[in-house]
């Protein structure tokens, strides 16, 4: 499957930090790491970056791609910034993200068409969040539709159900996994699929955050799923995911016999109520 590294993020201290001071060392050095840990994209993401976002944008994608060999998901809502990182970008990039909402989804899709990019799909609109899978379904398709108008090819589309919290939306864990596998019915030959791994995570304790996003990794990929962005540094989450789809039977054994990773899979059914302490 294809690991897109997500620890190049202005939410980040140290490396917000870095991203305004122009400072390279702590960039390359997270770079580095997360294409040793199995990386095939590193996601670039600079928020809105409403000040200076194209320059940002572009000093990050050239010094970024100066220090590794992989291509750069490029994650921002700033349209002029996409444009400047795709730019400077060499080779194929990915968009990080058209959404459902009609404004960004044409914007994003059209400079994926001029600069040949890969794009992500995102299956959300301007009215915000969908309830179900064939909500987002509905999204995916008009997304799919849109690509056609700016000579997207459907190849370069990677769909994204929108991942939610565990530990605020239970209910949704499952929507995601039905959304991928409804995605693959979209077209022959199928879309390619990718999520936001950590999001099902977010807010839950340190310590149960890998058995959550490991057991729901493999769920996902026995769906169908393509890509995730992850933690690459997270060593038994980058060893499981490297080794998918090839070794996805063991992997989905090792959800049944391993205790918590059962439990965590209990909770994605709604077959067990999520708390905090459930590795206990």
């Amino acid at each position: 499957m294809i690991i897109v590294g997500e620890k190049i993020n202005v939410i980040s201290k140290e490396i917000g930090a870095a991203m305004k001071n122009r400072d390279p060392k702590p960039i390359v050095e997270m770079a580095k790491a997360q294409v040793e840990g199995g990386a095939n994209y590193l996601d670039i993401n600079i928020g809105p970056a409403s000040k200076d976002g194209p320059q940002r944008m572009e000093w990050l994608v050239k010094t970024v791609q100066e220090a590794v060999d992989v291509p750069l998901s490029l994650d921002t809502t700033n349209l002029e910034a996409m444009e400047a990182g795709l730019k400077a970008h060499k080779g194929k990039a990915l968009i990080n993200s058209a959404s459902g909402a009609p404004d960004r989804m044409h914007s994003m899709l059209a400079l994926a068409g001029k600069y040949e990019a890969n794009v992500i799909g995102l299956t959300m609109t301007e009215k915000g969040i969908p309830r179900d899978a064939n909500e987002r379904m509905v999204i995916a398709y008009d997304i799919m539709m849109a690509a056609g108008e700016h000579d997207v090819p459907l190849e370069n589309i990677f769909l994204d159900p929108l991942i939610l919290p565990i530990s605020v939306a239970q209910s949704q864990a499952m929507e995601g996994i039905e959304s991928v596998k409804m995605f693959k019915q979209l077209n022959d030959p199928p879309l390619k699929t990718i999520v936001g791994l950590s999001n099902i995570s977010n807010g839950a304790p340190d310590e149960t955050k890998p058995v959550l996003d490991r057991a729901y990794l493999v769920m996902l990929v026995e769906a169908g799923l393509d890509a995730a962005i992850m933690d690459p540094l997270d060593e038994g989450l980058a060893e499981v995911a490297r080794s998918l789809p090839q070794e996805l039977p063991a992997r989905v054994d090792e959800l049944k016999n391993e205790t918590v990773l059962s439990r965590a899979v209990k909770i994605f059914h709604n077959e067990m109520l999520y708390a905090h302490s459930f590795i206990d």
